[in-house]
């Protein structure tokens, strides 16, 4: 079945903000896809990309990941918001920028929401974090917003964020 992706909102920033929102998303599709390329102004170690849906509330997840030396697998529960990356910080190789990917099927039904994301840092060091993670949300409604954020830091100018619906034909 062939499938048409139209941008329904985007947002490159001109300058810093520590969250990025696209409420007000229209039911007139039959999946969204969020395509994200961030970094922050902050060295804090390790800061998430995370995804607030609506107003929160009961999302679980399995994530694997890898850096470039180990793996790992981690399982939570009743969380309120979605982990996505990791984030490209100050002290990461200039001028790059993480990519993530974050796919929301059937986003309008009135079932549990089955999500899927995937992200990479990008840097020249000998660590960067690549993610894919499996996100379940245990509510009924509608997706309608999305706030994306990261732990209290900025996203630096240049962060760009891409809002795609998609119609099955």
């Amino acid at each position: 079945m062939p499938s048409s992706r139209i941008l329904i909102a985007s947002n490159t920033l001109g300058s810093a903000a520590t969250t990025v929102t696209f409420s007000s998303i229209p039911s007139t599709y039959t999946d969204l896809v969020l395509r994200m390329s961030t970094r922050i102004d902050s060295a804090p170690g390790t800061a998430d990309l995370i995804i607030q849906i609506n107003s929160g509330g009961n999302m679980s997840y399995t994530r694997i990941q890898g850096n470039g030396a180990t793996a790992s697998s981690f399982r939570s529960t009743g969380n309120s918001t979605l982990p996505v990356n990791y984030l490209q910080q100050s002290d990461s190789t200039s001028n790059t920028f993480d990519s993530s990917e974050v796919y929301f099927p059937s986003y309008t039904s009135s079932n549990n929401k089955v999500i899927s994301s995937f992200g990479v840092q990008e840097t020249n060091g000998t660590t960067a974090y690549m993610r894919a993670i499996a996100h379940l949300r245990s509510n009924t409604e509608s997706i309608t917003s999305l706030e994306i954020r990261n732990g209290g830091y900025n996203f630096v100018s240049g962060s760009s964020f891409f809002l795609y619906g998609i119609k099955n034909s």
